[in-house]
């Protein structure tokens, strides 16, 4: 079964320094149809303005990804950590037990572009930590979070891997599924047919019970691939 979950149709609030579009129910956004998928619980993508940003906030129990597309985050937490994230880094804080941070444009010339993603953990609790990377070139099927850290990928606590995936125009490839798991593809940019479906920027696919997926780009095309348990 192949759900699209066209990117005109999700949630959209836009507070003049954010415009931000939700792919499930979040802030003042609410649809009971859209309120997750699998341990997936938000997908935000957000376009802030130069020198604008997200205040000291807290967190909770909960796996969060950024992902930069164009500018820089400049972020600090209560953990201590500061620093920027720029285009292309991956960043994962585990909020676990509770912790604070901002995250703010540093520009002054140039919005920030980037997607926020939030994952349930698979246990309440853990002690808050934070990580971030850059990967190779962006090429091929890239690892970017596992349950093990492996082939030097950032630690997710939850039964899940995600894939960054960049296709040059026209090319093909295939993913196999595991039985009883679910997809969710993130098209970052480009177009992609995904078993016969056309997915373009911004828009999100829900994959289940498909054990293989063939994908074709029609143009040079990015993808976050989360493979994740049924439940």
């Amino acid at each position: 079964m192949i759900y699209l979950r066209r990117a005109s149709e999700r949630g959209h609030a836009n507070h003049g320094w954010l415009d931000s579009w939700h792919t499930f129910s979040f802030a003042n956004y609410y649809d009971a149809n859209f309120m997750g998928f699998s341990v997936l619980r938000v997908i935000n993508e957000d376009v802030i303005d130069a020198g604008q940003g997200f205040g000291m906030h807290p967190h909770k129990d909960m796996e969060i990804l950024t992902y930069v597309l164009s500018g820089t985050v400049e972020h600090q937490d209560s953990m201590g950590n500061q620093g920027q994230v720029p285009t292309g880094e991956f960043q994962i804080m585990s909020a676990g037990t509770g912790i604070r941070h901002s995250e703010f444009n540093p520009h002054h010339d140039s919005q920030l572009h980037l997607y926020q993603i939030w994952i349930m953990p698979d246990k309440a609790g853990l002690i808050p930590r934070y990580e971030q990377r850059r990967f190779k070139t962006v090429e091929g099927r890239q690892l970017v979070l596992s349950p093990d850290a492996r082939a030097g990928s950032l630690q997710v606590f939850q039964d899940m891997t995600l894939w960054r995936w960049a296709f040059k125009n026209g090319e093909k490839g295939e993913y196999h599924a595991e039985k009883a798991r679910k997809i969710w593809i993130q098209v970052v940019r480009g177009e992609v047919t995904i078993n016969g479906t056309l997915a373009t920027t911004s828009d999100g696919v829900a994959i289940w019970d498909e054990s293989l997926l063939q994908l074709t780009a029609s143009q040079k095309s990015e993808i976050l691939l989360f493979d994740l348990p049924s439940h």
